[in-house]
């Protein structure tokens, strides 16, 4: 365990080597901040963290820079969250109030985030299996097709073409839709299979039947397609900012964020709604690992359907991103609930 002048160091060391991209010397220290020790303790007490693989000497520089562990600990223990001023937050709140689908609503909160942040925004759609369906509409496109248009309480519009196996005629699709979300509608997607398993029994005529179970299965089958595995992401120009973090260059970063897959699985699980912050050798990808993630779940009612965050390099304001992250977050679970 360090000791409380030790964590201050520590903590004195990130501060200044976020704020200034200068490794951090004793003597800067002693003159920044009022630490209430000499120069020569100062000196000692880096020495132990250096020991310790907190902080680490560029070969360039008498200074040091905190590592992987020392970021790690500063956001354990350290790092307050940052709260967004008042101004702030109505800006947020003025910006993404604004959008008109939900298409909007993540276009606009991946140019909010990175523009707040100055790093690179991803933001996941709201997941299909974590949703409740708000309404289901049939629409007679011929005698025998008919558009599926599927509506979730998070906004999200699935469309999808059906033939169907004979001619089914306005009254029959004006009951089936009433039939239909009068089962699933404000019910959550996993149970609307069992909701509706008995419906087609509910037509007498045989044809009828059978159009009936082949509007269910696209039904279901839209609802377990992994439509949902969807991101937006914006702000990759801020990277270039950043070139002297990345050790080597900064293209295995950006082919990282060129892989869909390998973002699902910096973000995290989609239901889990708590701020996650990955460090540096953390992230599994090797064209991450000079890079942090911060990321958090957004959704309504407290339940998360999806995941938001930030990759910028580990010399990161973590206060201020994962402040922003989290009131981002906030605002667009907010929007989701009143649409």
């Amino acid at each position: 365990m360090l000791s409380e002048r030790r964590l201050e160091v520590l903590r004195a060391i990130v501060q200044d080597y976020v704020g200034t991209e200068e490794p951090v010397g004793s003597k800067a220290l002693t003159e920044r901040h009022k630490l209430g020790v000499s120069p020569a303790t100062v000196r000692n007490d880096m020495a132990a963290l250096e020991d310790e693989g907190y902080i680490a000497q560029p070969h360039t520089s008498a200074g040091r820079i905190p590592t992987d562990k020392g970021y790690r600990l500063f956001v354990d223990k350290l790092a307050g969250v940052k709260p967004m001023t008042a101004p702030e937050r109505r800006a947020i709140q003025n910006f993404l109030e604004c959008a008109v689908d939900l298409d909007d609503v993540v276009a606009r909160t991946v140019r909010l985030l990175a523009q707040l942040t100055r790093q690179v925004a991803v933001v996941q759609y709201p997941s299909l299996t974590r949703s409740t369906v708000r309404h289901v509409e049939l629409l007679s496109m011929a005698p025998a097709r008919v558009m599926l248009v599927l509506i979730t309480d998070t906004g999200r519009v699935e469309q999808r073409m059906i033939d169907c196996p004979a001619p089914f005629g306005e009254t029959s699709l004006a009951d089936l839709r009433a039939r239909l979300n009068s089962r699933v509608a404000g019910r959550r997607f996993a149970d609307v299979p069992q909701l509706v398993q008995d419906l087609p029994e509910a037509f007498e005529e045989p044809e009828d039947r059978g159009t009936v179970s082949t509007v269910l299965a696209t039904l279901l089958e839209t609802l377990v397609e992994e439509t949902e595995e969807r991101l937006m992401i914006g702000g990759t120009a801020n990277l270039t900012r950043f070139g002297h973090d990345f050790p080597l260059t900064i293209r295995p970063v950006l082919e990282a964020l060129e892989e869909q897959v390998v973002l699902l699985k910096l973000l995290g699980e989609a239901k889990d709604p708590a701020m996650r912050v990955r460090i540096g050798h953390e992230n599994a990808h090797e064209g991450l690992n000079s890079t942090s993630v911060v990321s958090v779940g957004y959704g309504s009612g407290g339940e998360a359907v999806a995941k938001l965050g930030v990759v910028g390099p580990t010399r990161m304001d973590y206060p201020g991103t994962m402040g922003a992250v989290r009131a981002v977050a906030r605002y667009v679970g907010q929007i989701l609930a009143e649409s």
